[in-house]
């Protein structure tokens, strides 16, 4: 599960919210050496979790006992202040890197006429705003869940920022969204959704990942298809202090069907090679593999 899926839903927002406070009063350093210890106590009764994460490291070819998969929730537990820099404004976009200065470039000239960027749960793609923020972006969308869209509204607000975003829950897009954001992209704005959501209900029989059958819709791939806009595979991966951006530019080729099939397996190729350089970085903690 995710950290927002846990059953005291209403005290995640709570406990970002502590957290912030001791954040500005303290500073980065002492809430870390907080966060650890309660990861620490939080790991100790998350038996299902680890149990996942234990299958993952499996999958991934590391080592699976029991100090590796402290290392995998401690390494989620760290992106989470992170995020709140960022949802402050407070994040140096200084430490954010391209891997390619080539696609920087034509990243940033895509970036005036509105793009569709299919993120994921590896890394910290929440990251991108400190980035988004310095340069042409004049707005951004984000779909997520609808538990995520109550505890980062609740969070934002909270703390009294203006921020330049809209939420959307993922679970109920209607042909009123889709006009909707179609609009937002030819203003040059920008939307974000995660491509490697869980499906309960439909497996995808040709999405392989990390040699396994995986569970995915396609319903990120044909929305992305629909929007006519050049379309962006991202992830943002820490190192040390500082985040590597990631991206691939998707090059449209065939029909709506064909295309759409392409697209997902691109993004599946995209996403194991990186998972494969950061593993600990691979933040599902629920059975994401069949």
């Amino acid at each position: 599960m995710q950290w927002y899926q846990m059953r005291e839903q209403a005290a995640g927002a709570t406990r970002l919210l502590i957290i912030w406070n001791l954040y500005k009063v303290f500073g980065k350093k002492f809430v870390r050496l907080l966060v650890f210890f309660i990861t620490f106590f939080a790991f100790l009764g998350a038996s299902e979790p680890r149990k996942y994460s234990k299958k993952y490291l499996e999958i991934a070819g590391l080592n699976s006992g029991i100090l590796n998969q402290f290392r995998h929730f401690l390494a989620f537990s760290d992106t989470l202040l992170d995020k709140m820099e960022v949802f402050s404004g407070k994040y140096e976009p200084k430490n954010m890197i391209f891997d390619n200065e080539k696609d920087k470039d034509m990243f940033i000239e895509d970036l005036k006429r509105g793009i569709f960027v299919i993120g994921s749960h590896l890394g910290n793609i929440e990251m991108m705003r400190a980035f988004l923020r310095t340069n042409i972006c004049k707005h951004l969308n984000i779909f997520l869940s609808a538990d995520q869209c109550k505890i980062f509204n609740h969070f934002i607000k909270q703390i009294e920022i203006q921020s330049p975003v809209d939420i959307y829950p993922v679970e109920n897009i209607t042909v009123n969204t889709s006009i909707e954001i179609k609009e937002k992209i030819s203003k040059g704005e920008v939307v974000v959704m995660a491509g490697d959501r869980i499906s309960q209900n439909s497996i995808n029989t040709n999405a392989v990942f990390l040699g396994k059958k995986i569970r995915i819709p396609s319903g990120t791939f044909k929305f992305a298809y629909l929007m006519e806009s050049p379309i962006y595979f991202i992830c943002t991966l820490k190192e040390g202090e500082k985040y590597r951006i990631y991206l691939k530019k998707f090059k449209y080729n065939g029909n709506k069907k064909e295309t759409i099939q392409q697209m997902q397996k691109e993004y599946l190729e995209f996403l194991e090679k990186l998972t494969h350089k950061y593993p600990f970085q691979f933040f599902h903690f629920y059975d994401f593999f069949e």
